[in-house]
């Protein structure tokens, strides 16, 4: 057994002092007991990270020069197929080696990696159909990180089953080669400690209903299902018009979502569609920064929260990696719609408390990560704070955790522990500054090609 101490910890039943944690061998939690030893440090539970698409690191910042025409998700989406022509299997290993460096100093200490990069540059499979999935694999091992590989499913280029796109040729498979880089994925992380897998079935642009069925079909007893859904009012009006339905309709009509499943954005679902969701036990999936970033458009949060639902974040794009900022920007842009305060916060509670423990106990659910929180069987996955750091100043519990979220300057996060073991100290990853280095000379070859 390792033991720690906190001076305080936010448990599954709120705020704790002087709080002993004893993990055991294989790295989960075997006891909470409060009001026993006094600490330090003060302990959150870890954050999900339920949506990533690692290689889309590398581009951050790249795309923010406007066009020769109004820019949006479709034509940052042009440049984003021009990106990835030029990626190996090295540099995606490379590239998700510093995200997930980052998402562990940002607190976070899983993610769900959205895996839609499959094939050589023009669309050959590589000798191993896995070979993509294995260089995701490495740099979770690397860094530390759980890992919840999601492979996806990509098999045509719009709604009603559309011919695919050149810039879309590394992420296509028809479902026999979907099927075995399923069981090369599965074969990627055996052996990873905390890793587990889910499907993906990418879009209703990108897999028809019926394939989305077969695909939910391979997924073995306890293994999530992802799918992107009503991101874009374009995808929204392309479903009406060829399947007489929106996304998340056309879903439910087919009677294919259920508590496995994770809606991805679902910014443009109506009341009812999100409603319908949150009674199968759907869990959203916020990207709020990515959102923001590509314009995508605000989420109905309170109403999805009133009808139950459950919701976690992601870092998508990962344009900027942090956990405090994608409650900040989803709390923010709440306010923005509704030009009120303290949205997500029950009437008298914290805003920060309410959020993470809101996005811990969905992104668990969303990435099957098992008992969620600071309790007995959940994986010993903590973020530490020093009340001692100026942002936190004559301040515990919740206040601390608003000040997080609301008022700390980045580096506010002073360790991350996963599995009990420390990955990040004082603020920093033992790994990123190497993988920092060499992202930096892949770009220098990508930008000059």
């Amino acid at each position: 057994m390792r033991s720690m101490v906190f001076a305080e910890a936010l448990l599954p039943e709120g705020w704790r002092r002087d709080v002993h944690v004893e993990v055991d061998a294989d790295g989960r939690i075997a006891t909470v007991t409060p009001d026993a030893a006094p600490g330090r440090l003060v302990a959150l539970p870890g954050m999900p990270d339920l949506h990533s698409h690692a290689f889309q690191r590398g581009m951050a910042g790249l795309t923010e020069h406007a066009g020769a025409s109004d820019d949006s998700f479709w034509t940052w989406r042009e440049l984003m197929y021009r990106f990835l022509a030029h990626l190996t299997p090295e540099d995606v290993e490379a590239i998700a080696t510093l995200a997930y460096a980052e998402m562990l100093e940002g607190g976070f200490t899983r993610v769900g990696e959205f895996h839609y990069l499959h094939h050589d540059p023009d669309g050959t499979p590589y000798a191993d159909r896995a070979e993509m999935a294995a260089r995701i694999t490495a740099a979770a091992r690397a860094t530390g990180i759980n890992l919840t590989l999601l492979p996806s499913f990509y098999a045509h280029g719009e709604i009603g089953g559309a011919p695919p796109v050149p810039g879309q040729r590394r992420f296509l498979n028809d479902l026999d080669g979907f099927a075995a880089l399923v069981e090369g994925s599965r074969r990627a992380i055996a052996g990873l400690p905390g890793a587990n897998l889910g499907l993906a079935p990418h879009s209703l642009r990108a897999a028809t209903i019926e394939e989305i069925r077969a695909v939910a079909a391979m997924a073995r007893p306890g293994e999530t299902l992802h799918i992107h859904a009503a991101e874009q009012v374009k995808e929204v009006e392309a479903a009406i018009r060829i399947l007489g339905l929106p996304p998340i309709a056309a879903l439910l009509e087919a009677g294919l979502l259920s508590e496995r499943w994770c809606l991805i954005h679902a910014t443009h679902g109506t009341a009812a569609e999100l409603a319908q969701a949150a009674g199968c036990g759907v869990v959203a999936g916020l990207c709020p920064v990515t959102e923001s970033n590509l314009g995508d458009g605000i989420f109905p949060a309170p109403g999805f929260r009133e009808a139950g639902g459950l919701f976690g974040v992601g870092t998508d794009s990962n344009v900027l990696i942090s956990a405090p900022l994608e409650l900040r920007t989803l709390e923010y842009s709440q306010r923005l719609a509704l030009r009120s305060r303290n949205v997500l916060a029950p009437r008298g509670g914290s805003t920060g408390q309410a959020l993470w423990q809101s996005a811990v106990a969905g992104g668990s659910r969303a990435l099957a990560a098992g008992p969620a929180g600071i309790a007995p069987g959940a994986w010993a996955d903590l973020v530490l704070l020093d009340p001692a750091a100026p942002a936190f100043a004559a301040r515990s519990g919740e206040r601390m955790l608003d000040s997080l979220l609301f008022a700390a300057r980045d580096g506010a996060i002073h360790e991350v522990w996963v599995r009990g073991t420390r990955v990040v100290a004082d603020g920093v990853h033992p790994l990123r500054a190497e993988a920092e280095r060499r992202v930096a000379a892949i770009l220098a070859r990508v930008l000059a090609a």
